[in-house]
């Protein structure tokens, strides 16, 4: 949900019971209004989807879908999942209605002219969350996230702008595209927070919120990852924000079979001992190897200078566009253990890090020559094949 507090009231819904005060968010297929209630004059937020017109989509028709099998499948609200209170539909709209989130400056919401509604997007405007702050709206975002992993549907969307806070706890929103969990879904969502293989499974919105995480620990865009950019030398300092990143590169590993299953394994994978000031994750095989690996993917100036009694291996992630390229490395093609090509997109480990000639390969198109890249600066290398 995009907020755009200056939006006109021009073409004002007509809805039973609730006045319309002026848009607040503005989504996909519907526009979000601050509210009052007739009877109550309690403030909430409605969202209003036009009807099918003929020929056209039926967005309305999907949000209900999508709303029902919420409904239909959560035993009960979750805390950290937007609440839902009301769905109707009149002549022309479906609308329904929402808890009200609360003011950006940390204000109550209000139908003053001022108010804004709190997204994390907006909260990431003034830059990255203090480290604790991190933990607390990461571990929210992942247990609203598992309790739909949980009842079997994804989400589908997930990222800053759906992450609203309501009496200053995160609640996961926009249910939209939420659908059932099956083998075929479609590609729906928002394309930079989509993995690379493109299947919007479970493990799909384990990359996007992984992505949210790494946008609350760096202040940076999604687009940017790896990188950390100024936030490398905290990084080090604070085994908080370590232990976050350590959980991002898994979550958002290129290669599905690598990143959590859902996120119910995404929040037990880090234990968090109240009575201390770092949090502990679980030795297990997974958080091993990314820890291990915590240089890869171009989190080099931090993970460096932590990780220097290592050897001078890494990680490196190779993405082209269309996939299925193979990857030469200094003439050579690289090869599995057994001994077939690895293909984009994926992730080789045990790399040198020094300066490679690469080059793609890809059946029925021009090679593509990335050039002379050092793996001790750069851990991704991506590519587009000419003519594509």
């Amino acid at each position: 949900m995009n907020v755009n507090p200056q939006s006109d009231t021009s073409n004002k819904p007509e809805v039973p019971d609730f006045d319309l005060i002026r848009p607040i968010g503005q989504g996909g297929f519907g526009r979000v209004w601050l509210a009052a209630n007739r009877t109550t004059g309690r403030l909430r937020a409605v969202k209003v989807i036009a009807s099918r017109e003929p020929g056209m989509a039926d967005p309305a028709g999907r949000e209900i879908a999508s709303i029902t099998r919420l409904e239909a499948n959560l035993e009960c609200q979750h805390p950290n999942l937007l609440t839902i209170h009301h769905v109707a539909q009149t002549a022309d709209h479906l609308y329904y209605v929402m808890d009200l989130a609360d003011d950006l400056t940390g204000k109550p919401a209000s139908a003053e002219a001022e108010y804004r509604p709190a997204t994390l997007q907006d909260r990431l405007q003034d830059g990255p969350l203090p480290p604790e702050q991190c933990l607390d709206a990461a571990r929210q975002l992942w247990a609203g996230l598992a309790s739909l992993h949980g009842a079997s549907m994804v989400h589908r969307d997930v990222k800053p702008a759906n992450c609203l806070f309501v009496d200053g706890r995160l609640k996961l929103a926009d249910f939209g595209l939420l659908t059932e969990a099956h083998p075929q879904i479609s590609r729906v969502g928002t394309q930079k927070y989509m993995p690379p293989d493109g299947r919007m499974d479970a493990r799909a919105d384990v990359y996007a919120a992984g992505l949210v995480i790494y946008e609350m620990i760096t202040g940076l865009p999604c687009d940017r990852f790896p990188h950390l950019g100024e936030m490398a030398e905290r990084l080090a300092a604070d085994g908080v924000l370590t232990a976050l990143v350590q959980l991002v590169l898994t979550a958002c590993q290129p290669d599905p079979k690598r990143r959590f299953a859902d996120a119910r394994t995404m929040l037990a994978s880090l234990s968090i001992d109240d009575s201390q000031t770092e949090p502990r994750p679980r030795p297990t095989r997974r958080w091993i190897l990314a820890a291990t690996g915590a240089t890869m993917l171009g989190l080099a100036a931090a993970a460096v200078a932590y990780w220097a009694s290592r050897p001078p291996l890494v990680h490196v992630n190779f993405i082209s566009d269309p996939f299925e390229a193979a990857i030469y490395l200094d003439q050579k093609p690289l090869l599995k253990h057994d001994q077939t090509p690895y293909q984009t997109p994926c992730t080789i480990e045990g790399l040198p890090a020094r300066a490679h000639h690469v080059l793609f390969k890809h059946d029925g198109l021009p090679d593509q020559d990335a050039g002379r890249i050092d793996f001790a600066t750069t851990r991704q290398v991506v590519v587009r094949f000419d003519g594509q």
